[in-house]
């Protein structure tokens, strides 16, 4: 039997397979190769994780069983050591058996490791006198204990935790027997929570029928966890929160926590809402709301991170967000402001951003302290249900495994051990500064809008979901039962609610809606301000040569690499201006005459410490003792702080969710510069998502600025379709109402310009730059000292070779030095070639200025790319108007393609040599072969 198979841990091999496993822990080349890799799969505190919850648990339950019997006097009697594998087992592995389902419509699943049979325990056995902490009784009595525990409302997971955790768990939920106890007065609210939840949804879906709005009707019990989550953060010492959630209950969370007035709900739901000029909004389940909230700690500032139809794409977007709060706060410990993340069950294992964004959850560059993370398991993603076709793991919550994360399993009917499970959730992350979950297991009243029809795919299920009372109905019960509630109570919450929402009067009195008044007063310098707004971007050369000389010290007993060694020794020769500036050198004098401002700079992608075009060298390696460690390390830019904080991570192997992640922190700090760097342009196309719903859009749908850099590798140099094209075009078609800037600057010191105008000027808009790899070191693309002290960011650069002519070719990038060098070639000395260095918004008047040098002249448009890529297509008409009387435009470039490049070598040198050639109108020598 192949030992990859579960069935080997039957019950009747378990024996067999403690045996092998004690050989391997005492000597890992004592068993066969087939079992060591097993083991060394799923040994639960080695480095890898299981891929089957019942083989780890298993082999958890023998690694506990050896160390019991290893602590315990050899004469130990075997009911003793069985005793003690049973209770862990139900610490292991009792929430396979939890109620947990409000429709009880799953089979309960066997877990023979709960029968003391399975360890050889008798019926004598049983009443063995036990003693663990906070557990005492005989064997039965414990075994009642533990079954009440973890086999009731509350499946607890923690077994893929390390020790120090599963042991704080452990006792914590023994010592509070598996549920908590609440007073009166909190059971109380939790009613009137529950009451709020269902009451909006009924008023709503009576009063718009058939509108959407994601109902919450089954899953109420959302209202309460959340409300007594923020009192009990905010007696914790949270001053801010920020939540992120898609579409289910989001109506639910803005009205009965965060406090939105309900008139402008209900203007939403009728299409009466004004927008403000210049806003195209959106749909009112995608909008977001601050407010300050009342807790026993003071007010606690919410904010609701607007999201758009991409369900979890908002995650690393709250998670950048809380990091930047954090980092504005001087919040080191990251216990300040705490990040809520509300997941469908559907889309938790189904859309990668979640696996990527939870992989950056204890990384150095993107932790935040801990997430909470909710999931509204209503058990059925739009019409899917069937398990075998919505996940490959058994919960949907599998993939907090690879992560090391509790899951608490709650059921939605139990309102007081949801409570629970997220207190008890809220504790453990403080504790220890790692991410937990919450399932809250419930279901869905109606289909996934109120418009669509359930019963045609899931006759089964809504059966049993038409004939549930409702939570309120349920819990109401619950209290009248316990004498907490009179015969009429729950019926006068129901009215006084119902009266307030037909008044329009707030509905949640802890909540104080309004703008967030921070977040204003960062972004208010730069509301109404246009893309033409001056700044001084130019730095004085002695300042130059001051920082240039900070960036270049090297410690002594600091041994660079060979390379890195010539690289710095060069960057002393351009610091004393007997060496043209490089692209790695004017990037890096940039960034440390911002931090010498007071400006923060974050930089974050892969390679982004080297750059991987070994260009950058923000950060140097110890070559003497390996350079490893942080300690080990030198970053000359720290050298130049100056109040302002530097920071460089070289990102995990991810786009989508490090780019989402960047977007956050930008959009929080307008006077930090954020800056996410492709290691290839195209790249780019895994966070498109990213870049469509967020960085181009923000601002018209919802109002929301951000100041995000993105460095693009672009350029055609052989490399092929994947390492050609940063998909220019898509940017310039997603430009408009002067929403992001384009950018292709061409020289060294228009990078330093750049990256400096970006901050300098008071506007805040994302900017996309294609940047360069193969100018990183040409011998034409260099710059000067001065050009840095005594120019700014120039939009359009003439020709100042050919000052007429009757034929002028417009390009951007690279593409320049090529059309110069082959100019020179044919002698074509009447052919001007002006560069566009800024795309989007287009510089007309700049442009305009440089034509009309050239009267009734042939105006060329010369591109890498294909002709239904790149620039052309999107600034045609641009081009058009800026022509003056006797002007004509042409293009010069690759055809049309499906690919945005070959990627055999001599077809890209042809292609490149024709379209050179005929963009200046020559002749076009023969190629060799």
């Amino acid at each position: 039997m192949s030992v990859s198979e579960p069935t080997f841990l039957s019950g009747a091999n378990a024996a067999f397979v403690e045996g092998m496993y004690e050989a391997y822990l005492h000597d890992p080349f004592s068993v066969d190769p087939e079992w060591r890799h097993y083991f060394e799969q799923v040994r639960p505190d080695g480095a890898e994780r299981a891929h089957f919850p019942v083989q780890q648990a298993f082999l958890r339950l023998a690694e506990q069983r050896r160390t019991i019997a290893a602590a315990a006097p050899s004469e130990a009697p075997s009911s003793v050591i069985g005793a003690m594998a049973l209770i862990n087992a139900y610490r292991t592995l009792g929430h396979l058996a939890a109620r947990i389902n409000p429709l009880g419509s799953k089979a309960e699943i066997p877990v023979p490791e709960l029968d003391p049979a399975y360890y050889g325990l008798t019926d004598a056995d049983m009443n063995v006198p036990i003693t663990e902490a906070p557990l005492t009784g005989t064997l039965r009595e414990v075994v009642a204990q533990l079954k009440k525990i973890y086999c009731g409302p509350i499946g607890f997971e923690y077994g893929e935790l390390p020790r120090l955790e599963r042991e704080w768990l452990h006792t914590r939920i023994e010592s509070d027997g598996g549920r908590g106890r609440f007073d009166a007065e909190t059971r109380k609210r939790i009613l009137e929570k529950l009451n709020a939840a269902e009451g909006l949804e009924k008023y709503l879906h009576a009063r718009y029928v058939g509108q959407k709005r994601f109902s919450l009707e089954g899953g109420e019990t959302l209202i309460p966890m959340l409300d007594q989550t923020i009192q009990r953060a905010g007696a914790a010492g949270t001053h801010e929160i920020v939540v992120g959630m898609a579409h289910r209950g989001r109506l639910n969370v803005l009205i009965n926590l965060f406090g939105k007035p309900t008139s402008e709900l209900f203007a939403e739901f009728e299409g009466t809402k004004d927008l403000p000029e210049g806003l195209s909004g959106d749909v009112k389940y995608h909008m977001g709301y601050s407010a300050d909230v009342a807790t026993p700690g003071g007010a606690v500032h919410m904010a609701l991170a607007f999201n758009p139809s991409h369900l979890e794409l908002v995650d690393p977007v709250v998670e950048g967000s809380v990091r930047a709060r954090q980092d504005y706060r001087g919040d080191t410990q990251r216990k300040q402001v705490l990040p809520i993340l509300i997941h469908g069950d559907a889309a938790l294992p189904g859309q990668g951003i979640v696996s990527e964004t939870l992989n950056m959850s204890r990384l150095r560059g993107y932790t935040t302290g801990g997430t909470l993370h909710v999931v509204v398991n209503n058990q059925v993603g739009f019409t899917t249900s069937n398990p075998q076709d919505v996940r490959s793991g058994y919960y949907a919550t599998d993939i907090a495994k690879f992560i090391q994360a509790p899951v608490f399993h709650v059921n939605g009917d139990d309102p007081d051990a949801a409570v629970y499970a997220c207190q008890l959730a809220m504790d453990f992350l403080r504790a220890f500064r790692k991410d937990v979950f919450v399932d809250l297991v419930c279901f869905r009243r109606h289909g996934h809008n109120e418009a669509d029809e359930p019963r045609v795919t899931q006759p089964g299920m809504y059966k049993l979901v038409d004939q549930h009372p409702g939570t309120r109905a349920l819990y109401a019960q619950a209290l009248e039962k316990d004498g907490l509630l009179g015969a009429d109570e729950a019926k006068q919450l129901q009215n006084r609610y119902r009266d307030a929402l037909d008044a329009a009067q707030s509905v949640a009195e802890h909540a104080e809606p309004g703008v967030d008044k921070a977040y204003l007063k960062r972004w208010e310098p730069y509301y109404g301000k246009r893309w033409t707004a001056p700044g001084e971007t130019r730095v004085p050369l002695a300042e130059l040569k001051k920082l240039g000389a900070k960036l270049t010290a090297i410690p002594e007993g600091f041994k660079l690499h060979p390379r890195v060694e010539a690289i710095i020794k060069a960057r002393r020769a351009m610091t004393e201006g007997t060496q043209p500036l490089d692209w790695g050198m004017a990037e890096n004098l940039a960034y440390a005459s911002l931090l010498e401002q007071g400006y923060r700079v974050r930089i974050t992608g892969q390679d982004v410490g080297r750059g991987t075009f070994f260009h950058r060298h923000a950060v140097l390696h110890n070559q003497a003792d390996g350079g490893g460690a942080e300690g080990e390390l030198l970053i000359p830019l720290r050298h130049v702080e100056s109040g302002a904080r530097f920071e460089l991570y070289d990102s995990p192997l991810s786009e989508e969710s490090v780019l989402g992640f960047e977007f956050g922190y930008s959009s929080t700090l307008p006077d930090a510069l954020v800056i996410w760097e492709a290691q290839f342009g195209d790249f780019a196309n895994g966070a498109q998502a990213v870049i469509d719903q967020y960085i181009s859009a923000s601002e018209t749908k919802w109002s929301r600025y951000a100041g995000l850099v993105m460095l693009l590798p672009h350029g055609y140099e052989g490399q092929g379709p994947e390492h050609s094209s940063a998909r220019l075009e898509r940017f310039l078609q997603l430009g408009g109402e002067e929403n992001i800037q384009v950018c292709v600057p061409s020289t060294p010191a228009q990078m330093f310009h750049l990256l400096r105008r970006q901050m300098v000027r008071p506007y805040r808009k994302p900017l996309v730059v294609m940047t360069p790899k193969s100018l990183l070191r040409h011998k034409l693309s260099v710059s000067s000292l001065e050009d840095l002290a005594d120019r700014g960011y120039q939009l359009v650069i003439g020709d100042e070779q050919v000052q007429s002519g009757k034929r002028v070719v417009l390009c951007s990038g690279k593409l320049y030095f090529e059309l110069v060098e082959a100019r020179e070639k044919a002698g074509a000395r009447d052919v001007a070639i002006v560069r566009i260095e800024q795309l989007y918004p287009f510089p007309a008047t700049q442009l305009r200025e440089q034509l009309l040098k050239y009267p009734n002249a042939q105006v060329v448009w010369a591109q890498e790319e294909p002709q239904n890529q790149g620039a052309w297509l999107m600034i045609r008409d641009d081009l058009q108007g800026c022509l003056s009387e006797g002007q004509t435009l042409g293009y010069a470039g690759r055809a049309r393609a499906a690919s945005p490049a070959t990627g055999v070598h001599h077809l890209h040198a042809v292609q490149q040599s024709a379209l050179i050639h005929q963009a200046l109108g020559v002749a076009q020598p023969a190629l060799a072969h």
